[in-house]
């Protein structure tokens, strides 16, 4: 006993040691041919006060005379995903990678969940959006939103357009119940077809409806569901802990007390603090127009966040100029999965004002 005990407990200290070892808490640098800093880059970790409350984010661009570009996660923070997939967004914008009130680099354990609301990320968002324009002397910033973010950053450029030179949706949400229930279709079918009766019982008996919304059981099987059908994060991703949590863990811009506060501020919130509200609102009947060049991007195989849902969103809504996007090999993540694709149309379109690269002239 005495012996195992030992064993135990060099591995807990060798465990640590690498956790340590992976966590200087540093953001990386961009290095010239010479290996010295490249003259007007910037690459930071920052907190500052946001409607009174210590918020964090990450700084990153190769020129901070580029556009500046506010990034609003989904329900968990991902910018340690550029570790794994590099996306180049710092090569022609100065990113703002802002972790929310609640997540992240943000979390307070001491904050209740319920002051977590629509409205107040709404007003959080505008806030910096404040703070970024002053600090970069920018009139406008461009917003993107991916997921979750999505919900946030659609209302939040429409409550002040003027704020903001474009939207830019990743996976889009629309009408999130009717998006839940397509993928609870999909999901049971494929698991019947793969002959899968262990899984295919268990979402049989937390059916998603219209009238029930996602029951709490079918919650606690969403992730893991979608992940094996590569219908999640991204196509190639088929466990959340080899293609997410592990990864996390690995990436050094974080110190080890913030990759903890990043998986308790998940753990506590599900799927999105906000889920409750995501999931009984239809942005398609809120939102019919936004006053500012807007851009959809979706992966063709995203059922977290249906692509055809998000599609027929762009259709009726009324901007300026729009364009929506087909990733033929991304799921939920286009930025990451197919980040070269993504960039001919950041710089191409968006940048430009222009919708040249968009899927078809009804989006136009």
């Amino acid at each position: 006993m005495l012996y195992l005990a030992v064993v135990l407990f060099a591995a807990v200290l060798v465990l640590v040691g690498k956790l340590l070892l992976w966590s200087p808490g540093n953001p990386r640098l961009f290095l010239d041919d010479n290996g010295r800093l490249s003259a007007g880059s910037i690459s930071e970790k920052t907190f500052i006060a946001i409607n009174g409350v210590k918020q964090g984010m990450f700084i990153k661009g190769k020129n901070v005379a580029n556009p500046v570009l506010l990034y609003l996660h989904g329900g968990l923070p991902d910018y340690f995903l550029t570790q794994r997939y590099p996306i180049g967004l710092e090569d022609d914008f100065t990113v703002v990678w802002w972790e929310m009130r609640g997540s992240g680099l943000s979390y307070d354990p001491g904050a209740p969940l319920e002051s977590i609301t629509t409205d107040q990320l709404i007003s959080d968002t505008l806030a910096l959006t404040d703070y970024l324009r002053d600090r970069f002397d920018k009139e406008r910033v461009y917003l993107m939103g991916h997921s979750g973010g999505t919900f946030i950053g659609l209302y939040a450029a429409a409550r002040s357009p003027e704020r903001y030179h474009a939207y830019i949706g990743v996976a889009q949400v629309s009408n999130q119940l009717e998006s839940e229930m397509l993928a609870y279709e999909y999901m049971l079918e494929k698991f019947r077809a793969k002959g899968n009766t262990d899984m295919a019982r268990k979402l049989e008996a937390a059916a998603v409806t219209k009238a029930g919304g996602t029951p709490r059981e079918y919650l606690s099987l969403r992730d893991t569901a979608m992940h094996s059908l590569g219908i999640g994060t991204t196509h190639n991703i088929k466990s959340v802990l080899t293609g997410i949590f592990l990864p996390s863990w690995r990436f050094p811009e974080y110190t080890l007390g913030e990759k903890v506060n990043l998986w308790r501020g998940k753990f506590q919130s599900g799927v999105s603090s906000i889920w409750d509200e995501m999931i009984t609102t239809d942005l398609t009947a809120e939102i019919v127009t936004l006053d500012v060049p807007t851009y959809f991007v979706s992966g063709i195989y995203d059922y977290t966040v249906n692509y055809t849902l998000a599609r027929e969103f762009l259709e009726e809504l009324e901007a300026p100029v729009k364009g929506f996007y087909t990733f033929q090999d991304s799921a939920h993540s286009p930025i990451f999965e197919e980040p070269e694709w993504m960039q001919q149309i950041l710089q191409e379109d968006v940048l430009t004002g222009r919708n040249r690269l968009a899927d078809d002239v009804s989006t136009s």
